[in-house]
């Protein structure tokens, strides 16, 4: 059984995440921690990570990026692998991140969605066999609250594929203001917001008389919940470094 330490618990993500753990008996929530300290739970919440004693297997952080430094300063000090599930980080914070793995596993993706991680995958092989010859386009889709655009998974798949280009390429968000034909060497990112969407990301690559297609789409948050358990499972008997889903995928095929 995984012990975990839940930050953001009585969030969205943080809700779905107790409802997975409660019916799956591989995953046990020791303790809980979040700003609203309404409890409803059946393991105890902390306002504050320091006011927690449990030690847990792992901590997994799905609450805010104001949460980064006190999550990574409690697995530093009690060694602790932590699942880094948050986006929006600043460069600063980011570096946080790499600090903190120099001393425990520290696993951080911009989305957590296994589904997301194999297309991410793919792109890569994609953009190394077509790359070159096909012009590259991101399309995501989210509801019409998500404030930041283009979203941190679209960003991610657009660096899969330039990963994989001979050149490194612009990444050009808002075509309308250009009046000039597409360049060869640039990826295109293209943000939508309505509705109640989960999350819709697609990847375009088009060629000469053909186009080729990656997409994938969230139909609800349980997604990214379970994928950030999984993330759980493959960090907590780490040594300390900087993991991701890719290696998660990665180590997946490996073992089939």
């Amino acid at each position: 059984m995984l012990n975990i330490l839940l930050v953001g618990c009585n969030g969205k993500m943080g809700r779905v995440i107790t409802e997975l753990c409660r019916q799956n008996e591989q995953f046990r929530i020791v303790a809980g921690v979040d700003l609203f300290s309404e409890n409803t739970a059946a393991f105890p919440v902390f306002t504050t990570i320091e006011e927690c004693r449990e030690k847990p297997d792992v901590i997994v952080d799905f609450s805010r990026p104001s949460s980064l430094m006190s999550t990574l300063k409690f697995a530093v000090s009690y060694n602790v692998p932590a699942v880094i599930a948050t986006t929006g980080h600043s460069p600063e914070q980011r570096e946080l991140l790499k600090k903190a793995a120099a001393s425990v596993p520290v696993f951080f993706s911009a989305n957590m969605s296994l589904g997301v991680a194999v297309v991410s995958h793919l792109v890569k092989r994609c953009a190394a066999v077509l790359g070159d010859d096909y012009d590259i386009e991101v399309i995501e889709r989210h509801h019409n609250q998500k404030v930041d655009a283009p979203s941190g998974t679209a960003l991610m798949l657009a660096d899969a594929a330039a990963s994989s280009l001979s050149q490194q390429p612009v990444y050009t968000y808002e075509r309308h203001s250009l009046h000039q034909a597409r360049s060869k060497h640039e990826i295109g990112i293209s943000s939508i917001r309505g509705g109640t969407i989960v999350g819709d990301h697609e990847v375009l690559f088009a060629g000469v008389d053909e186009t080729i297609s990656l997409h994938h789409n969230a139909q609800s948050r349980n997604v990214f919940a379970a994928g950030a358990l999984r993330a759980a499972c493959f960090v907590a008997d780490k040594p300390a470094g900087m993991y991701n889903m890719d290696q998660l995928v990665e180590e997946t095929l490996t073992n089939f």
